[in-house]
C-alpha cells in the first residue's frame, strides 16, 4: 500500500520530542541487509553441502525470528498508542497492519521452507526458500521506508522512552540462544560507520570490551560460515 502524507490538523503532534525512536531505522537496517543478502547466501551453498546450508538456515531463520518479533512488538504496543494520542495517524496504522500481515505470509512461507533445504542442500529445496525471499525483500522494501517516514516521526513526539525500552527489550529477547554474537555483529555490521557509533550508544564499556575481545572473532568465524564458496 503506498504511503500518504500525514494530514495538516493540530491533532498531529507537536512540542519537545518524548523519546529518540531512531533505534527503529537502526535495526530497519539489519532487516534489509539481512534478507537482502539471503539470496546470493542460497545460491553460494553447494549442492549437497549440508553444513554450508545449515549455517545460512540458522541465519535466515534468526532474521526471521527477529523480524516476526520486531512487528509482534509493534503490533503489542505501537499501534494502539499512536491511535490514542495521535489519531490522525490513524491512516498510516492501519496500512502498517496490513504490511505487517502481508510481510508475515512472506516470513511464514520462509520458515517452511528451510528445514527441507537444511536437510537436503538441493536446488529442489532451495527454491521455495528463494521464492520466499523474494517475497519478503519485495514486502520490505515497501514497509521499512513508509514506517520511517510515517511512524518513526510521530513516535518521536508521543512514545515514551520507557516505552522505546521495551521494544528494545523485547527485540533483545527474541534472539535464539547461542546466537547473540553474531545477532550483535550483524546489527553492527548494518550501519553506516560499521556500527561504532550504535556500540557507543548501546552498550556500556564492559560490553563493548567484550565484543573486542571475544565477539568480534566470533562474527568473523561466523561470516565465514556463510561466505564460503
Amino acid at each position: 500500500m503506498p504511503a500518504t502524507p500525514l494530514p495538516p490538523s493540530g491533532d498531529v503532534p507537536t512540542g519537545p520530542k518524548t523519546c529518540d525512536a531512531s533505534g527503529m531505522i537502526e535495526i530497519h537496517r539489519l532487516f534489509r541487509r539481512g534478507f537482502g543478502e539471503g539470496p546470493s547466501l542460497v545460491r553460494r551453498v553447494a549442492e549437497g553441502d549440508l553444513d554450508h546450508a545449515a549455517a545460512v538456515s540458522t541465519q535466515l531463520e534468526t532474521m526471521s525470528i527477529g523480524l516476526h518479533a520486531h512487528h509482534g512488538g509493534e503490533d503489542e504496543r505501537l499501534w494502539s498508542a499512536l491511535e490514542e494520542r495521535a489519531p490522525t495517524c490513524a491512516g498510516h496504522v492501519e496500512r502498517m497492519k496490513a504490511q505487517h500481515s502481508e510481510l508475515a505470509v512472506h516470513l511464514t512461507a520462509l520458515d517452511e521452507a528451510l528445514p527441507a533445504w537444511r536437510a537436503s542442500a538441493t536446488a529442489t529445496h532451495a527454491a521455495p526458500v528463494l521464492a520466499a525471499l523474494d517475497g519478503v525483500n519485495a514486502a520490505i522494501a515497501v514497509h521499512l521506508p513508509d514506517e520511517e517516514a510515517n511512524i518513526v516521526p510521530v513516535m518521536e513526539y508521543t512514545i515514551t522512552t520507557a516505552e522505546t525500552d521495551w521494544f528494545a527489550e523485547h527485540g533483545r529477547t527474541s534472539v535464539p540462544k547461542g546466537q547473540t554474537w553474531q545477532q550483535l555483529g550483524e546489527i553492527l555490521a548494518s550501519q553506516p560507520d560499521g556500527g561504532d557509533e550504535w556500540l557507543h550508544k548501546h552498550m556500556p564499556a564492559p560490553g563493548r570490551w567484550a565484543w573486542a575481545l571475544i565477539g568480534r572473532r566470533r562474527y568473523a568465524a561466523h561470516r565465514a560460515a556463510l561466505e564460503r564458496a
